[in-house]
């Protein structure tokens, strides 16, 4: 059976079962005539049903069905995960300036001065690993003034590309007497900055110039470390450094003397030894991907707008299945075309081909393939997905960088594709990510205004696009105060959208990186009106909640602006989503079930995890009407628990929350209910 119709609207608004094609036949004698039945959303049957029901609610996904997953950050301004840590320093090498350095550290600042990718993070992260271990090092934020800054631990704190008024401020007075503050707090301090900064002169004695391992150092260990992980047997480590040493790979190495160059010849060559392949074709992935390569791809698909649409649908949609490609493709075509101008004669050759090639073959002729078939999914189904990605390594990132800024015109154009595409799951995260990695090579000031259409969308996914480009945009240092003040901007906005957005950044790697930034980010997007995305608003700000908690670090950050919220005027923004934030832990848990989230909290974790925190939550969520009884209703319900009586101090809490009774008129509620529910209560093992 199948119900596709939906109730009609009655003259109360409601719905009414749908009467059509009833009064023609006539009513049966035992119709549901004087039965009704009114519902806001779905569907609803009368009588019985026999076999399967299927509900077809229409063929887009709904605006709320998004990417939500949490990216974690590579740049932080706060304390770095132990993990973190030590994953940034699996398979390090020492470079060649590391003693060097490690010597000025021991005068408690070190100024390292690097080029782009030479691996100065990791040899920083290394120096200050060494001294704190992997839980002990804080990222500052990159426009810290160091002459004022003060170190709050002994701790090792690391300043990551510093911005040119910081680096105004340095000085020998400066850093000598930085020097002797982070001595009494028995603490060190590393800052990276460019090579081409300018530093004062007197300040030559902390600086070192960082120098780069060997790319085929790296790659032997790299190798190494996949062996004593199980990601390769003796014998594939032992071919695989037979390849590293062959010349093809030491002339390659030689050629491209980075790091990173390093790590992708030995992701590169465990895949051929673990798959069989040859490696020459590891080799030829890497070529493929380099700037001229994608310079060469792009003149040789210059006069073919099938081509170069493939090849952008590609390169901005990497690895998405191959129904989104040939229909990011299929919209993206005719906007090519028209750049060429107006098309002769439209009757087609006697023996036009109408069928076209086959997408496999297309594929081929860009340089692509088709990838094992995999399972994507949504908040609601499973589904088979066949990525589509170019052959070669980086190649998606090259193309879409060297069409993105060098070719007038074609950013616009893949902005208007997507905006034309309809909503698919993963397309937000995808395209989002590489719009951001292509504008950390961007210059000028419309860097990010381009992203102000999309912000400003009434559709949930491209502010989610938005979020997830200003999230990688925001892990670049030099970019970092530019996405921050932009970010400062929305969040006033008169805009409700806008102003979701900015809550959608700080549900990723923005937020994490700089959580308490977020949290204040999140008290001003409430602040404005919000008649256009009231509901958008408060999905966006409980989402970036949630994805705070994720970290055990923030908790404390995150339930102290929940109390804030919680003393606001009831009915206000902030009010609203505290309540729903106290409400969703004392019924269950917040994030509620369903929803994103590595880390779900109620409220008797917090009461366990955090005393001081969850005793004042609950006197404030006592306190306002609007939390008062499911508030109630959880802390007997964790009384009459035996386990979570004792998990979470019961006797110790109530004695407090009890002093606090005079004060507090919904405690003294609590008190006074907790009473009668006890005195009416009969005891274990009576019969009420």
């Amino acid at each position: 059976m199948s119900a596709e119709q939906r109730a009609s609207p009655g003259p109360d608004g409601g719905g009414t079962p749908a009467e059509d094609g009833v009064h023609a036949a006539g009513r049966p004698e035992n119709s549901f005539r004087d039965n009704q039945q009114r519902v806001g959303h779905g569907m609803a049957f009368m009588g019985g049903v026999q076999g399967d029901v299927y509900y077809l609610a229409g063929t887009e996904l709904p605006d709320d069905d998004v990417t939500e997953k949490i990216i974690k950050p590579r740049l932080r301004e706060g304390p770095y995960p132990a993990d973190e840590v030590r994953k940034r320093l699996c398979g390090f090498v020492e470079p060649p300036s590391y003693l060097r350095c490690r010597k000025v550290l021991d005068r408690r600042v070190l100024v390292m001065r690097a080029g782009g990718g030479t691996g100065a993070s990791t040899a920083a992260f290394a120096l200050l690993a060494e001294r704190y271990g992997a839980d002990g090092i804080t990222g500052l934020d990159s426009m810290e003034n160091l002459a004022v800054w003060r170190p709050k631990g002994g701790r090792g704190y690391l300043l990551q590309g510093l911005s040119p008024a910081a680096a105004d401020s340095l000085s020998e007075v400066a850093l000598t007497s930085l020097g002797d503050l982070l001595r009494r707090s028995g603490a060190h301090l590393v800052v990276t900055v460019a090579k081409e900064a300018q530093l004062p002169a007197d300040t030559l004695p902390w600086q070192v110039r960082h120098l780069p391992p060997a790319p085929g150092e790296v790659a032997a260990k790299r190798l190494q470390t996949m062996a004593e992980s199980g990601d390769l047997t003796g014998a594939q480590l032992n071919d695989a450094l037979a390849h590293l040493a062959s010349r093809e790979f030491t002339d390659y190495l030689g050629a491209h003397p980075l790091p990173d160059d390093g790590v992708d010849v030995a992701g590169g060559l465990r895949e051929a030894v673990v798959s069989g392949t040859s490696a020459a074709s590891v080799l030829d992935d890497l070529l493929v991907g380099s700037a001229s390569a994608a310079r060469a791809a792009l003149a040789e698909a210059r006069h073919s707008a099938d081509d170069l649409s493939l090849m952008a649908a590609i390169a901005l949609l990497s690895r998405q299945d191959r129904t989104v490609i040939e229909q990011f493709t299929a919209v993206l075509r005719p906007l090519i075309g028209e750049r060429a101008g107006p098309r002769p004669g439209s009757e087609l050759p006697e023996r036009a081909d109408v069928l076209g090639p086959a997408f496999e073959d297309r594929l081929e002729a860009v340089g692509a393939r088709l990838l094992p078939t995999e399972f994507g999914s949504t908040s609601r189904y499973r589904f088979p997905v066949q990525p589509v990605a170019f052959s070669g390594r980086h190649r998606s990132d090259a193309l879409l960088r060297h069409l993105w800024l060098e070719h007038e015109g074609m950013s616009e154009l893949l902005w208007k594709a997507l905006d034309a595409l309809p909503y698919q799951p993963g397309i937000d995260l995808t395209a989002g990510g590489a719009i951001g990695r292509v504008l950390t090579h961007a210059t000028g000031p419309s860097t990010l205004r381009q992203l102000v259409p999309f912000a400003a969308s009434d559709r949930r996914w491209r502010r989610r696009l938005v979020a997830f480009a200003l999230g990688e945009l925001g892990q670049h240092a030099v970019l970092a105060g530019a996405v921050r003040e932009q970010l400062r901007q929305w969040s006033r906005a008169r805009s409700g959208l806008v102003r979701c957005t900015v809550a959608e950044t700080c549900a990723g790697s923005y937020g994490l990186a700089r959580p308490a930034a977020a949290l204040k980010l999140l008290d001003t997007v409430l602040d404005g009106p919000e008649a256009d995305a009231e509901r958008s608003l408060r999905t966006a700000v409980s989402f970036a909640l949630g994805a705070l908690l994720t970290e055990e670090a923030n908790h404390t950050l995150v339930f102290d602006k929940v109390a804030e919220w919680l003393e606001s005027e009831q009915g206000t923004p902030r009010h609203t989503l505290a309540a729903h934030v106290v409400e969703s832990m004392s019924l269950s848990t917040f994030p509620q079930p369903g929803r994103s989230g590595t880390r779900r909290v109620s409220l008797a974790d917090v009461m366990v995890e955090h005393p001081a925190h969850g005793l004042n939550l609950v006197i404030l969520a006592l306190d306002a009407p609007s939390t008062h009884e499911a508030t109630v209703q959880r802390l007997l319900q964790i009384e009459g628990d035996p386990a979570l009586r004792r998990r979470t101090a019961f006797a110790p809490f109530l004695s407090a929350l009890s002093g606090m009774a005079r004060e507090h008129r919904g405690v003294m509620r609590f008190m006074l209910r907790r009473h009668r529910h006890r005195t009416s209560t009969p005891p274990e093992g009576f019969a009420s």
